[in-house]
């Protein structure tokens, strides 16, 4: 065997591994989504945060790779999260080294009130792909794909980003609808739209699902900005890698023991405006399992037989493949 040939097996190796884990993924985030809607609208946040976060640590605790947390939701000292830093996987010697950023439920409060939107998240790279960031929020802007780069600027003011994207698609700012989190935070950037006079949809959790929907036609929005959690930024940011977008972050910190966090993980530039690239990078695996109905994809049922459904979407960066995967499971099934 030549040269050239073993370099393309380990290749196909490696591409058969990933297309494995793509498969892997799905499975994960089923058993987080199956575990939190067994808590839907008991009002219990913690509850149903905890089982989703069980559930998926069993899971990715039983898959062939030396995976690392990155981005999660907490570090050490916030048992039970699953933690930045924390360890998953079999851990053998040969296994692969991937980095894993995600949120077991992404809307704790909505499965709570058995709300729209919830969902069970995680995305995965290789070693170094990922942003290695503490838990703190982040500013965000980002828009679907078909635009030229550039258009949108974290810096630029609410006003300025949808005019940008309005001459772009050839239309007025009121023609245009921007995703927003309901939360009193975003008071003057939500007066500031509506004196544009463009359409404002308010969320009431759920941004990784808020950024997603600037990609999908059938939502009508057609940009996101707004603060929320660093990890569903870089979540959002994987998905976007994958099906195309842009989208900016700054992270944002509200005291000094949260700089200090982020130098500890080796942040020097705290006002760096994130990019696509900066966020998510090489080739990754997102998924996502809708735990209640959504914009994006239907909640977990129970059939009349006791059996369980779900949906899922789960996406590859090289490729550029998005599958929906629907799914049928036992009430005792390990998914």
């Amino acid at each position: 065997m030549d040269k050239t040939e073993a370099t393309a097996n380990i290749s196909d190796a490696q591409d058969n591994l990933a297309r494995v884990l793509v498969l892997e993924m799905v499975r994960v985030t089923e058993a987080a989504a199956i575990a939190a809607s067994k808590l839907i609208g008991r009002g219990d946040e913690k509850a149903a945060d905890a089982a989703a976060v069980e559930a998926m640590r069993a899971a990715l605790n039983k898959l062939y790779i030396n995976g690392t947390v990155v981005i999660g939701e907490g570090e050490r000292d916030e048992a039970p999260m699953l933690y930045i830093g924390e360890e998953v996987g079999l851990r053998t010697a040969k296994a692969p080294k991937i980095d894993i950023a995600l949120d077991p439920l992404e809307g704790t409060t909505i499965t709570a009130k058995a709300g729209p939107n919830a969902l069970a998240v995680l995305a995965i790279a290789e070693k170094g792909n990922l942003l290695n960031a503490p838990d703190v929020y982040m500013q965000k802007l980002a828009i679907g794909p078909g635009y030229p780069e550039g258009l949108i600027d974290l810096d630029a003011s609410a006003t300025d980003n949808v005019k940008a994207l309005a001459k772009a698609k050839g239309t007025g700012p009121e023609n245009i609808i921007v995703s927003v989190l309901d939360r009193p935070r975003h008071a003057s950037v939500i007066s500031e739209l509506r004196a544009l006079g463009c359409g404002i949809m308010l969320i009431p959790d759920g941004d990784v699902a808020g950024v997603i929907a600037t990609t999908d036609p059938d939502t009508n929005v057609d940009m996101y900005m707004g603060s929320g959690g660093a990890p569903e930024g870089v979540l959002a940011a994987a998905a976007l890698r994958c099906v195309g977008g842009q989208f900016q972050g700054r992270l944002l910190f509200r005291n000094d023991d949260e700089r200090g966090r982020a130098r500890r993980w080796g942040i020097e530039d705290l006002d760096r405006v994130y990019h696509l690239n900066d966020l998510a990078k090489g080739d990754c695996i997102f998924a996502a399992t809708g735990v209640t109905d959504g914009s994006l994809l239907k909640g977990v049922k129970r059939l009349r037989d006791g059996r369980l459904t779900t949906e899922t979407v789960v996406m590859r960066a090289s490729s550029g493949t998005v599958r929906w995967v629907k799914g049928e499971h036992g009430l005792d099934s390990s998914v």
